[in-house]
């Protein structure tokens, strides 16, 4: 990795406040995030939806499952904007074998529930370590880290489920007030409709809370690898030698 490439600031933090880096990175790429992220998105929820039809919960489920998957897009795009680089849809077609496919089966089975998620993919991901040599570097990474990257975690659950709480009221607030907690009630049904609305929820929240969950624990990595690596000193080296 080009240290004296990279386009933010990098220097030992606690690990909350790296958290909070994660999230202004998010914020200041949100453009590549969108039209990259958007269109893999659009593509997994539609395919989501189209098994209501089976069963009426098996959306949600789905996209609960395929997070980490949809995760990887992210990644790739926040990974890219640590060096300034912008990000389209073009390059992550042409990445699609490494983005999309590769570790597909671990991603979606043991990785699934692991309670330090967005904290540990950059090892998968960016790395490119197999087997032993790769699960030593992630007990590296998460060793004495463990505790933050799970409040991490469990603090951005809290706040998609508070978004969809509040998406689903909207079907109260905007109803006539004759009608409002039957509407309310409606989003609970068993139909397909009413599936279809709660489905359409919880995509939005976790549209909005994915992003920053994956910039958080990307820039918890970025934090630890500075504390053992001492990139924020290279850095200085290297364009003191520039001068």
């Amino acid at each position: 990795m080009r240290v004296d490439a990279i386009a933010i600031d990098l220097r030992p933090r606690s690990m909350m406040e790296a958290s909070d880096l994660g999230v202004r990175l998010v914020g200041a790429n949100l453009r590549s995030v969108v039209r990259t992220g958007a269109p893999v998105a659009a593509v997994t929820l539609l395919l989501a939806l189209s098994t209501i039809e089976l069963a009426p919960w098996l959306p949600s489920l789905l996209l609960f499952w395929f997070k980490p998957w949809l995760d990887r897009t992210l990644l790739f795009v926040l990974a890219r904007a640590v060096f300034g680089q912008p990000t389209t849809f073009t390059d992550l077609w042409n990445a699609r074998r490494e983005v999309w496919w590769s570790q597909l089966l671990p991603t979606l089975t043991r990785r699934r529930f692991s309670p330090w998620r967005s904290y540990v993919a950059p090892v998968h991901q960016l790395e490119g370590q197999r087997g032993a040599e790769s699960r030593r570097r992630r007990d590296l990474i998460l060793h004495g880290r463990r505790g933050v990257a799970f409040a991490m975690q469990w603090a951005f659950g809290w706040v998609e489920l508070a978004l969809l709480l509040g998406l689903t009221a909207f079907a109260f607030w905007f109803a006539p007030p004759e009608r409002g907690g039957a509407w309310f009630m409606a989003l609970f049904g068993e139909g397909r409709l009413e599936s279809a609305l709660t489905f359409a929820a919880y995509a939005l929240a976790v549209c909005i809370a994915e992003p920053f969950f994956v910039g958080a624990g990307f820039a918890m990595y970025l934090n630890r690898r500075v504390e053992l690596e001492a990139w924020d000193i290279e850095q200085e080296f290297r364009l003191a030698f520039a001068a």
